[in-house]
């Protein structure tokens, strides 16, 4: 026998089965759609989680480096993670200098220094920490800051007097437009100084853990109450393209800075998002199984009602690979019909809350920035792997039911299992 018949031949069989598996699938229309529902719905789920977490870590990253970390950030030799000191010897001095001199490589966009405070600030019998971020305000920096504004207008570089407030803060300390607020900061030297500003506008940035604890002041200003004249707590750096974080880190090197690009200052995201991602893990391996116990469930049931069918098969030669074949071909169609409905159903839904996001309020973590809305994001490889982990573990599924088939006896299967 040629190799072309064969191969021929080889198709036909396969054709046969499959046309038999799709009549099998229809006697019960109503079992199998709704196995075929339930791989569909597995799988819709999967991608949703999957799309959900990504557009978490995501959004929280990039909120990251657009308030605070930036693509890169110079800071001085001494600087340590979460101190902020105003001594002149943790600070960078004549910071102007230093961003111009930044800006002039290609691959930086923005370049500006930041001068980080604590403070408390006080209306009336009430008061709050917060984190006063002083900023040279016609920085292209400040953008989402200027997009934000939902009252008021953006402060001045030559402005004394005025901030700017998260709106969460507003909210929980009622402080309106025109109120004034005292801000008690300490110095440079060690000593204290507090004095009158005027609220100027109330920004938002859809990230409450930021607008609830951080005030907006002139550099200018910020170094003046702080007695820190020309000294500032870092250089915010904006690049073209992310990916080029390293490479002009390693062109600013220097004894005299340190040289931290947004990979280095957002480690706990990382961090956070394996832990997620380790808790997703589990999520998915629990709606995967669900999902085979009901394909499972389906096939089992068709094993034994076919009893008699079975037995025939076996009786006039058919071996038990054929018999085991005959239900993985009915499984693979439940699969195929599960994966391609659940794509659609998933990327509906991913679709949906793609354009409108997950409402999730002031919920946050220290040292992540989330939105108050959660918007997905499906990356094609997620999709493909979900999409080939449901098909493989529908047909795992369906082993058990194929097997039992398989292993039946004629005489027993003829006489129903004995009825």
């Amino acid at each position: 026998m040629s190799f072309g018949r064969m191969t021929y031949k080889r198709e036909f069989l396969m054709t046969q089965l499959f046309k038999l598996a799709y009549r099998n699938l229809w006697r019960n229309k109503t079992r199998s759609l709704l196995s075929s529902l339930a791989v569909a719905g597995g799988l819709s789920l999967l991608l949703l989680m999957a799309s959900v977490l990504e557009g978490e870590m995501r959004g929280a990253l990039n909120n990251t480096i657009r308030l605070q970390s930036g693509h890169l950030q110079i800071r001085p030799a001494s600087y340590e993670e979460g101190k902020i000191s105003l001594k002149w010897e943790d600070l960078i001095a004549d910071p102007g200098q230093l961003a111009e001199k930044v800006r002039s490589l290609k691959q930086v966009t923005v370049a500006t220094p930041r001068l980080n405070v604590s403070g408390i600030l006080t209306i009336s019998d009430e008061s709050k920490g917060v984190q006063i971020l002083g900023i040279e305000p016609d920085s292209a920096a400040n953008q989402p800051f200027r997009d934000g504004m939902i009252a008021g207008e953006f402060i001045r570089a030559d402005d004394r007097e005025g901030i700017l407030v998260g709106n969460i803060l507003a909210d929980k300390l009622k402080l309106n437009l025109g109120d004034n607020v005292n801000l008690l900061v300490t110095t440079s030297n060690g000593d204290v100084d507090e004095q009158l500003f005027t609220i100027r506008g109330i920004f938002t940035t859809r990230t409450p853990g930021f607008d609830e604890g951080t005030i907006l002041m002139p550099l200018a200003k910020t170094q003046a109450i702080t007695a820190t004249e020309n000294h500032a707590s870092a250089i915010f750096v904006l690049l073209q393209d992310g990916e080029q974080a390293e490479a002009v880190a390693q062109a600013l090197q220097s004894n005299i800075y340190q040289i931290l690009t947004w990979r280095e200052q957002n480690q706990f995201i990382a961090q956070f998002e394996d832990y997620a991602g380790a808790f997703m893990i589990v999520l998915y391996l629990i709606v995967l199984g669900i999902t085979a116990t009901v394909v499972t469930n389906t096939l089992v049931m068709a094993v034994f009602e076919r009893t008699r069918e079975i037995g025939i098969l076996a009786a006039i030669g058919m071996k038990g690979r054929g018999i085991m074949a005959q239900f993985l071909a009915e499984a693979a169609l439940l699969a195929t019909g599960g994966v391609i409905g659940g794509l659609i159903i998933g990327g509906a839904a991913v679709a949906y809350f793609t354009a409108n996001g997950i409402y999730i309020g002031n919920y946050g973590i220290t040292g992540v920035l989330f939105e108050e809305r959660i918007y997905a994001h499906l990356t094609l490889g997620n999709t493909i792997t979900l999409a080939i982990v449901t098909y493989i573990i529908t047909l795992i599924a369906s082993l058990y039911p194929a097997s039992l088939a398989a292993r039946m006896e004629p005489v027993e299967a003829l006489h129903g299992l004995g009825d």
